[in-house]
């Protein structure tokens, strides 16, 4: 079964906003085909999105909106405000509306069985982009549009190895871990293959001395930071899940006199604008990437899945890793 970042599905109207939860934030938008057969019905797709709690998270949403609408759907959204019921809510109000096809990005692992049996039933194709879902019974959805958070957490642990070696670091390393939402796929995920690399080839000088979760905010990052450096001023080194958790911790690194990307070394996720920024600035040592722009990929699957074709049951995204020296260069290309 697939473990991955949660689900990416269908957001919803405002004509029918009574199946979804009064809290979440709809979008109902509509384009004309630019395949020019004006006399074909355009496919209306529902998309779910988590919410809006980084700038990793807009630039997927912008990623969605700006593709469904090159690709002439109608696109029905709905942002679920990291709330899993709204997200629920949300799918069972595009089942009602008999949209053609629903993605979603799931706030968390599980929970989703019943509601996409709903959807199965009526006869609903369903794609997770960016984050998968636990289920013991896969055919509850198609396919996955999205990176592999594992994969990534063993390369935040091998591009760690040449952080460490640049700043000249030999012996014990002193490790805090800046948790995703707890129960979302990448934090699982990021969290399970860094330890994957720690534990076969570290397992003598690494240790992660305190691990909690920043829910992927900013805020979070900075928050739990500040009591991290009360517990454990002696930290050497910090693994943020996303780079807003990383960018929210260097405030409370300099708040507490000490200087980020020296002092304590910095490696996080996700590769936005403001983390190579920061890591131009010096302040976060490295970035390992994973792409938001998932727009395109999504239109395409979502496209064959409705036309019955046979697609591969994880689309995985092309993703690089940058060490600090590589930052100037690399930012003004930087797209989101």
């Amino acid at each position: 079964m697939l473990n991955r970042r949660n689900f990416l599905t269908a957001a919803v109207g405002v004509a029918a906003a009574g199946g979804l939860a009064a809290c979440a934030k709809e979008d109902d938008s509509s384009s004309t085909s630019s395949s020019g057969d004006g006399g074909s019905k355009k496919l209306t797709l529902g998309f779910s999105q988590v919410g809006s709690e980084s700038g990793w998270r807009s630039a997927n949403t912008d990623s969605v909106k700006a593709s469904a609408k090159e690709a002439g759907y109608t696109l029905k959204f709905s942002d679920a405000q990291q709330k899993q019921e709204n997200q629920i809510s949300a799918i069972r109000s595009y089942i009602a509306q008999k949209v053609d096809v629903i993605a979603f990005s799931p706030v968390v692992v599980t929970g989703w069985d019943a509601v996409l049996k709903e959807a199965k039933t009526a006869k609903i194709p369903v794609v997770l982009t960016d984050r998968s879902v636990d289920t013991a019974d896969e055919s509850l959805y198609v396919t996955l549009v999205g990176s592999d958070f594992t994969d990534e957490g063993r390369r935040a642990a091998k591009i760690l190895e040449k952080v460490l070696e640049t700043a000249g670091h030999k012996g014990a390393v002193k490790i805090a871990q800046l948790e995703g939402t707890t129960g979302a796929a990448p934090a699982i995920e990021r969290a399970k293959g860094f330890k994957e690399v720690m534990d076969a080839d570290h397992k003598d000088d690494w240790k992660i001395v305190v691990s909690q979760t920043g829910d992927f905010t900013r805020a979070g990052g900075k928050q739990v930071m500040a009591a991290f450096l009360q517990s454990n001023p002696d930290i050497d080194v910090l693994f943020a899940h996303n780079d807003d958790m990383g960018i929210g911790a260097i405030q409370a690194i300099e708040a507490a006199g000490k200087k980020p990307g020296k002092d304590i070394l910095i490696v996080t996720v996700d590769g936005v604008k403001d983390g190579f920024v920061a890591m131009s600035e010096g302040k976060i040592n490295a970035i390992v990437e994973c792409n938001p722009l998932l727009g395109p990929q999504l239109m395409e699957v979502v496209q064959k899945v409705k036309d019955g074709e046979t697609v591969e049951r994880w689309i995985k995204t092309k993703e690089s890793d940058f060490m600090q020296d590589q930052a100037k260069d690399a930012l003004p290309t930087r797209k989101y």
